[in-house]
């Protein structure tokens, strides 16, 4: 596993969402669920390509903006439609910093 350091958790907080850039160029969504841990997934909605830092977070669903697809915040899992899913990166935290693991994952695409 190649973690790398993205940020610090200074620059998240519970209920809120980031998007980081890797060293590779791969785009990836923090989302801090309420009541949850720190996920990491890709920032691109798996139906058209929308960015996913665009949407909204709200009861730890994540709302794409374009067509109002919805993913569990803490899972990554299709909420509506039920049939996708969000690519999950290992997320690590060390102190105050936060890494992320990009290596071989591919972000999802929705056959819809």
């Amino acid at each position: 596993m190649a973690f790398e350091k993205i940020c610090t958790l200074d620059d998240i907080w519970e209920g809120d969402m980031a998007s980081f850039e890797t060293r590779d160029g791969t785009e990836i969504l923090l989302v801090y669920p309420d009541g949850g841990s720190l996920k990491a997934f890709q920032n691109i909605c798996p139906h058209q390509h929308f960015e996913l830092i665009e949407g909204t977070l709200d009861d730890n669903v994540l709302t794409c903006r374009a067509h109002l697809w919805q993913f569990d915040a803490n899972t990554g899992k299709g909420v509506n439609p039920d049939d996708c899913a969000l690519a999950v990166y290992p997320t690590r935290i060390d102190g105050n910093d936060v890494f992320v693991d990009v290596e071989g994952i591919v972000p999802l695409a929705s056959h819809t």
